[in-house]
């Protein structure tokens, strides 16, 4: 339980004031009800730490949906100065890039519904999922792999399992300038070997879901959504890859923490100088595991399309399946955002958070550059997800907002409040079908083991952040 002191701002911000050795404050975006979730783990105490590292700018920021977590808190962003900061493993996550892409069709869920359970078993067949899952395509040859570390999801599209226009719709296009394999250890490269196109466990998933709600009509018209359409969802990440190039690079951090004299309020916080051989290498690294990733979401879009056509037996042309957007959830990125009245470029953390860029931004494609980048907000697999636009206003936070409804139960806890229960039963009741490779998992990520991501996004809402375009509901999951 954090009994950190707070200052209220506003209804939807509270300002952590600097204290010790914080060299900035921090900044947490939450409602009174939210914030009483957050008060019982450390997570407050890990956006101070935060706040304690070498050439942070501005503030240590705490979106709504944050959790305990390693290092930083899920849900931490911090922008760093790159002359002066640090970059940290930690400030990352183990699951690099692990993200969300958003998938819509021209197909209506009332005419799919009847067949949830056929859609269900072939999506399941045919993008593998589970600990361990392997075998989508096949094992890569070394030379594959390094090409995918590079490429990124330019991979897949050169090898037939997708189109320019994906990468378009696409964060970066897909790809992180700046990976370089040498610096992936054998270890590492011998995990990835076999897992590309695959889900992976825990809180992954393959979702078939209804839009239910339109709330920004200019927003949701330029995104392609419309009340009662059928969508899809794919959650899943770098694999086991990007969990041993963090693994491998927290022991280099601590070695140069030491060297250059950082001194860390929590050795989870392991880092070294942007500029330094450390720093420079574990950025090329995680940069080939965040282009792996975003490989890895385009094989099982493609697999997922035709997985689809099949369980309908329909062509792609009455599918009508195109890419939304597709958003990292844990990266660490080179950014240009205003810092004292100039636009600089900064590196920014995002720790279980998710890009905002408003209307106008380079970045985007033309068909956003007006709207904004379309922001993806997944729920639990018993209630909603929302999608999101960009805005201006997300400045404030190096243009970041919230990545989904953050965890209010651990998987211990879940599976307690789970005993006796047949949550696949509960759901089914609810209209929703679920497969999974093991019980286990359904019952660690049940509705109740996470917060409402309502309420998660009304703050970013409410705070001019992130806007809300539209709501979506499961009808269909797909579960390791």
């Amino acid at each position: 339980m954090s009994e950190l002191e707070l200052v209220k701002i506003d209804e939807w911000r509270w300002e952590l004031p600097k204290q010790g050795a914080m060299r900035v404050p921090g900044l947490v975006f939450a409602d009174e009800e939210l914030l009483a979730s957050i008060r019982h783990d450390e997570s407050l105490q890990q956006v101070a730490n935060v706040a304690c590292l070498p050439g942070i700018i501005s503030r240590s920021f705490a979106m709504p949906d944050i959790h305990l977590g390693y290092g930083f808190a899920i849900g931490g962003v911090a922008a760093m100065d790159i002359e002066k900061g640090v970059i940290s493993p930690g400030g990352v996550g183990y699951d690099i890039n692990c993200g969300v892409r958003l998938v819509r069709t021209h197909l209506k869920a009332d005419e799919i519904k009847d067949k949830l359970h056929e859609i269900a078993n072939q999506l399941f067949r045919d993008v593998p999922s589970g600990v361990g899952s392997k075998g989508a395509i096949g094992k890569l040859s070394k030379s594959e792999e390094r090409d995918i570390l590079v490429k990124g999801a330019a991979w897949a599209v050169s090898h037939g399992m997708g189109t320019e226009e994906h990468l378009d719709c696409t964060e970066e296009r897909g790809q992180i300038a700046g990976a370089d394999p040498s610096f992936v250890s054998e270890h590492a490269m011998q995990r990835g070997s076999d897992q590309t196109g695959t889900l992976g466990s825990g809180n992954h998933f393959l979702e078939i879901s209804r839009v239910t709600d339109i709330y920004d009509k200019t927003a949701a018209d330029a995104f392609g959504l419309w009340e009662g359409q059928a969508v899809m969802q794919i959650h899943c990440g770098s694999r086991g890859l990007g969990h041993q190039i963090c693994t491998d690079y927290v022991k280099t951090m601590l070695n140069a923490s030491r060297r250059y004299g950082i001194e860390l309020p929590d050795r989870e916080l392991a880092a070294g100088p942007i500029t330094s051989d450390e720093g420079r290498q574990y950025f090329a690294a995680m940069a080939c595991a965040a282009n792996y990733a975003w490989n890895n979401r385009q094989v099982i879009m493609w697999r997922a399309m035709a997985a689809l056509e099949k369980a309908l037996s329909i062509g792609p042309r009455a599918l009508g399946a195109a890419l939304v957007w597709d958003v990292a959830h844990n990266i660490a990125k080179f950014e240009e955002h205003v810092v004292d009245g100039e636009m600089k470029k900064v590196l920014i953390h995002r720790k279980g958070a998710t890009r905002a860029f408003g209307p106008g931004r380079k970045e985007l494609p033309d068909r956003y550059a007006r709207v904004g980048q379309p922001v993806l907000i997944p729920g639990d697999m018993g209630r909603q997800s929302f999608v999101c636009v960009g805005t201006d206003a997300a400045e404030e936070t190096f243009s970041s907002t919230c990545h989904g409804a953050g965890r209010n139960l651990s998987r211990h806890a879940a599976k307690n409040k789970a005993r006796g229960r047949n949550i696949i039963k509960e759901l089914a009741a609810k209209g929703i079908v679920i497969r999974a490779e093991g019980m286990g998992t359904v019952v660690e990520e049940m509705p109740e083991a996470y917060k409402d991501v309502a309420e998660v996004v009304k703050v970013m809402h409410e705070a001019g952040i992130s806007r809300k375009v539209a709501r979506v509901v499961p009808m269909a999951v797909v579960k390791g």
